[in-house]
């Protein structure tokens, strides 16, 4: 039986991207789309959750923070699974989404690409390997039209690492004027903008006479979108709680 699935935001960028995957999936379908900016896409689109009249397994929210409480409490209220996949939570959304979790089956990862929950592995390693004689610095690039800097990505990519400091570390975005020496408890994290890039997130472990670079670079939104619609799937019929990528994997191998 397909999962069925709500897409939010389905008329945008990324809303378009699962649609189309959609279409050529024999696990999933998409019943319907919100969003307020409304265009034909194929399937109704409503502009809130109250208009709805699909029965849905998993909303796909690729929309923003505006409006989270009505998702998730139309998730709690319907018993679906919600995967969010937008970016810009403040720590008070943060907080409501996991209160919420206690009563919803909430899949929430800063990035929901298969190769970057792979560069997280591979930096905790890196860090707990190299320890405190290579300095870290966390370089990520997006497009001009992104609104919240630093990324979600490379705040998750610093938290990784920083684990493996025992949280001692402090976050540095970026520096400006007479800094002085680099301190060893910093991780730099530098936010670029610009033009039509999708996402690319580098990690550099600076050493004595050697440096260490590990990166990501996403050609295309599509990958956000698969892994969106793994997620989704996986989901389905799960308990309340908080699930991440981590989740995903264990399952899936």
């Amino acid at each position: 039986m397909s999962v069925k699935i709500i897409v939010c935001g389905a008329c945008g960028k990324m809303g378009g991207n699962v649609l189309s995957l959609l279409e050529g999936d024999n696990e999933a379908v998409a019943v319907c789309g919100v969003d307020l900016y409304q265009k034909e896409i194929g399937v109704p689109v409503y502009t809130s959750f109250a208009e709805v009249k699909e029965q849905a397994d998993v909303i796909i929210d690729f929309s923003s923070p505006i409006g989270l409480k009505e998702r998730l409490e139309y998730a709690k209220n319907n018993g679906l699974g919600i995967v969010l996949a937008a970016t810009g939570f403040t720590a008070d959304d943060l907080a409501m989404v996991q209160e919420y979790s206690k009563s919803v089956a909430i899949f929430k990862t800063a990035n929901l690409s298969l190769g970057v929950n792979l560069m997280q592995a591979l930096c905790k390693a890196a860090a707990e390997v190299l320890g405190e004689a290579y300095d870290v610095e966390i370089i990520e690039r997006h497009h001009n039209l992104k609104k919240d800097a630093p990324s979600g990505t490379a705040l998750m990519l610093a938290d990784t690492i920083n684990e493996a400091f025992d949280n001692q570390k402090r976050y540095v975005n970026g520096r400006d004027g007479i800094v002085g020496a680099r301190e060893k408890s910093e991780i730099g994290i530098h936010a670029i903008r610009g033009g039509t890039i999708v996402g690319e997130h580098e990690v550099m472990f600076a050493g004595e006479d050697e440096i260490i670079t590990i990166t990501h670079s996403a050609r295309s939104k599509r990958v956000f979108a698969v892994g969106a619609i793994r997620a989704a799937k996986f989901l389905q019929a799960k308990e309340a709680g908080m699930y991440e990528m981590k989740h995903l994997l264990a399952e899936e191998n």
